[in-house]
């Protein structure tokens, strides 16, 4: 491993704390918008009389085919331009589209406002990927990015609260307007406070900081690194099972546990789509945040002496989550089933931080951006593309062609889709062969 000179801090150790929870602040809203769709898609399937397969595109594939195309030119622009500025823009437009899914009027309008955010979250994490790295010492780095990938839990929790609380109590469209509105003041935050370093970095410094490498070079490099695509696979399963099941869930209870659910419900003086917005979001949201915290902090501690550590964590975790989602999806009981998806987001988000430093770490800081860019086009492209859309269409598939019924369907199509958990778990452990010699920065 070939180790880079360490750079002097760009900024204070106080503002570094202040900018890095402005960024989870936008990144935990990036994801609220994102996921606001997965509570509100029942109500939104009936008002608008869709099959469970457009319920995927609306929820994956319109907005990851924009979002992971526009992602690489976004993160080239990121490498020499001001990545603060960039991720204001982006912040400002994904929330203006997310307010215009509030007054769509049928299953194509839906798609195209679904396009739209997709497009301006195109400009949020390669950029802020980047600017973290460039603010953190490399010790910290990992403890860092899973503070920001914090984010994901975070945003699905407020996102199933706070869309199935206003869903109850004023409709599906008041939830997208009332979600836009934190984004737009996030967009000023980030362009009126947040510092682009590279503008602090020392004269002699500035020339490598700021340094564009050709795009072609950039993904040579890339394209070299044997782990950062064993990663970038594992983790594309990992999220085509993860957008699956986080579109899927409330349906399932929807159609599954209804009737043990709705007296639950009324006792908090909820109706059935704010209950299971809050459980489901307290459930996965806050087990995913302890996940996501912890696999940074394992990272950085074990990372230090052993590099292996940053895939062998992820391997091993992702394996350990599968029995629970099979226990959870054919358990008769609601509370059970609640019970048991509270062990697999632990298990199953501990691979951000590690995953996400030990890609930023395997190639030059030119390319930083670059790679978190390539990275999230394929995570995103299978994953958010196709995951919702998979599980939808196996879904009406089973339910359908089989005469199981919509309740069935959607069961059994998320159990297929869990057991891929074990080809992710797989690919991460081979990355442990390659990492050490690989990893540059």
């Amino acid at each position: 491993m070939t180790e880079q000179p360490t750079a002097p801090s760009p900024v204070p150790e106080r503002y570094r704390r202040y900018a890095l929870w402005v960024l989870l602040v936008i990144y935990i809203l990036n994801f609220l918008d994102r996921q606001i769709v997965s509570i509100l898609a029942e109500p939104i399937k009936h008002d608008l009389h869709l099959a469970d397969w457009q319920l995927g595109v609306m929820n994956g594939l319109a907005f990851a085919l924009f979002y992971t195309v526009l992602g690489i030119p976004i993160a080239r622009l990121a490498e020499t331009g001001n990545r603060p500025r960039i991720i204001a823009a982006a912040a400002g437009v994904w929330s203006l589209f997310t307010m215009a899914c509030g007054f769509a009027q049928n299953f194509a309008q839906l798609v195209l406002c679904r396009v739209g955010v997709g497009v301006g979250e195109a400009g949020c994490t390669p950029p802020a990927h980047s600017l973290i790295t460039d603010y953190t010492p490399r010790e910290k780095r990992a403890s860092a990015l899973a503070f920001y990938a914090l984010g994901t839990p975070l945003g699905g929790l407020f996102g199933m609260a706070l869309g199935g609380m206003v869903a109850d109590a004023h409709g599906w469209r008041a939830a997208f307007l009332l979600a836009g509105v934190p984004g737009l003041l996030m967009a000023l935050v980030a362009r009126f406070t947040l510092i682009e370093p590279r503008s602090r970095l020392r004269a002699d410094m500035i020339a490598t900081a700021v340094a564009r490498i050709p795009f072609r070079d950039a993904i040579a490099e890339i394209r070299g690194k044997r782990t950062f695509w064993l990663i970038a696979f594992a983790g594309a399963i990992k999220a085509f099972i993860g957008y699956g099941a986080a579109t899927f869930l409330a349906p399932f209870f929807f159609r599954n546990h209804a009737a043990e659910l709705i007296p639950l419900a009324d006792g908090f003086g909820l109706g059935l789509t704010g209950f299971l917005g809050v459980t489901l979001g307290i459930v996965l949201g806050l087990t995913g945040a302890a996940g996501t915290w912890l696999g940074g902090f394992l990272a950085d501690r074990h990372g230090a002496r052993d590099l292996r550590a940053y895939v062998a964590i992820p391997a091993v975790s992702t394996l350990l989550g599968i029995p629970f989602y099979i226990v959870g999806l054919l358990t008769e009981s609601a509370v059970f089933a609640l019970f048991m998806f509270a062990f697999p987001p632990v298990l199953n988000t501990l691979w951000y931080g590690p995953s996400y430093a030990a890609v930023q770490g395997l190639v030059q800081p030119q390319t930083r951006a670059t790679a978190a860019a390539v990275l999230l086009f394929l995570v995103n492209l299978i994953g958010l593309g196709l995951g919702p859309l998979g599980v939808g269409a196996v879904s009406d598939l089973i339910g359908n062609s089989f005469g199981l019924g919509p309740a069935e369907g959607v069961r059994w199509s998320l159990l297929i889709f869990v057991l891929f958990g074990a080809v992710a778990s797989a690919l991460f452990w081979m990355a442990r062969g390659s990492i050490r010699e690989e990893m540059v920065s």
